[in-house]
């Protein structure tokens, strides 16, 4: 069965009824990851931190899904591109700056988990691991737990397509579907796994095709529209609060950076295809729309940006000075204290 269009997986215009103050948070959270991702970037080029791996290029489809949740009350089990995605659940600059540079405030570890395996306990984010793909068969358990509880919380987990070729991705999903739990599994398919493009991973031409293999929909979307990514997130989450089952979402979106600071994507990609996805950057694209409908104007765009700079001049400044981990405190909270 090939993948659901939006307009056959969504019953109803949830953007349509978002106010004008919520499309203008969406805005913010948006440039705020991309400008804390950017200095992210240059830490790692001023050789003051030692890797960085970026979300730029996927904010549209991580902030479209973290506004149809509930924050603190759904779950979170992210993978490591998920700056905007934390953001929009109400983690802060100096939440993700702290861990960039291993300091021991940093709230997902203690200084003690490499950058980018975010986790939050208030916000109920879950901290993953570097082997990829672990978190989707974790967050059925965890919907599972939350089905056993008679609770509507959703848990939401999030992926690149490259990941789907590990098994942990097919026994996520199988048990998912058997048990029809409240997880929505959210591909953000950015055209390559490192290097590997994706006609090397699969043999469909979508991860979504895969969802009715689960008793599940597949849903494939435009990650780049920020717009389009709330509906297709509000309406999963909405069937999957009102008991009826997992989803499986792939937004089609595209890292115009490496895979990572330790990657050189011109040994796989042209300058020429980077380019023209460069034209179509989510946030470019939401603010000409916000601006043409009236909602934003130049001063008030002027305005968000100096406020978002200076939330990031702000968490540098402040994770730069932290302390770091104490020596005596490497096997705590692992190990108990004699």
């Amino acid at each position: 069965m090939s993948a659901l269009r939006p307009n056959q997986f969504v019953t109803h215009d949830y953007a349509g009824d978002l106010s004008n103050d919520q499309l203008l948070a969406m805005l913010e959270n948006m440039m705020l990851s991309r400008k804390l991702d950017e200095r992210m970037w240059v830490l790692n080029r001023q050789g003051k931190v030692p890797f960085h791996i970026s979300a730029m290029g996927h904010e549209a489809c991580q902030v479209g899904m973290a506004f149809a949740m509930r924050p603190g009350y759904d779950w979170l089990h992210p993978y490591y591109r998920d700056i905007a995605f934390n953001l929009a659940l109400g983690a802060t600059p100096t939440d993700l700056m702290l861990p960039l540079f291993g300091k021991a405030e940093d709230p997902s570890s203690g200084g003690r988990q490499m950058p980018a395996h975010f986790g939050n306990s208030k916000l109920r984010i879950v901290s993953g691991s570097s082997p990829v793909t672990t978190q989707v068969p974790q967050a059925a358990g965890i919907a599972l737990a939350a089905k056993l509880r008679q609770l509507d919380e959703v848990v939401v987990t999030t992926f690149g397509e490259g990941s789907t070729s590990q098994g942990d991705f097919h026994e996520g999903l199988n048990w998912a579907g058997i048990h029809k739990l409240a997880v929505i599994f959210l591909c953000q398919n950015n055209q390559y796994a490192i290097s590997v493009p994706m006609s090397k991973q699969m043999a469909v031409e979508n991860v979504a095709d895969r969802g009715a293999a689960y008793g599940m929909p597949g849903v494939i979307y435009d990650g780049n529209d920020v717009l389009e990514a709330y509906n297709v997130s509000a309406e999963a989450v909405a069937r999957a609060r009102r008991g009826d089952g997992p989803s499986l979402l792939e937004a089609k979106t595209y890292r115009p950076v490496p895979h990572s600071s330790d990657d050189d994507d011109r040994s796989y990609r042209s300058r020429e295809e980077v380019e023209e996805w460069k034209h179509k950057d989510p946030i470019q694209r939401f603010e000409k729309i916000l601006l043409a409908r009236g909602v934003l104007t130049t001063a008030m765009r002027d305005e968000i940006a100096a406020r978002v700079g200076a939330q990031v001049d702000a968490a540098t400044e402040y994770a730069m000075a932290a302390a770091y981990p104490k020596p005596e405190d490497a096997l705590f909270p692992v190990f108990g204290k004699m």
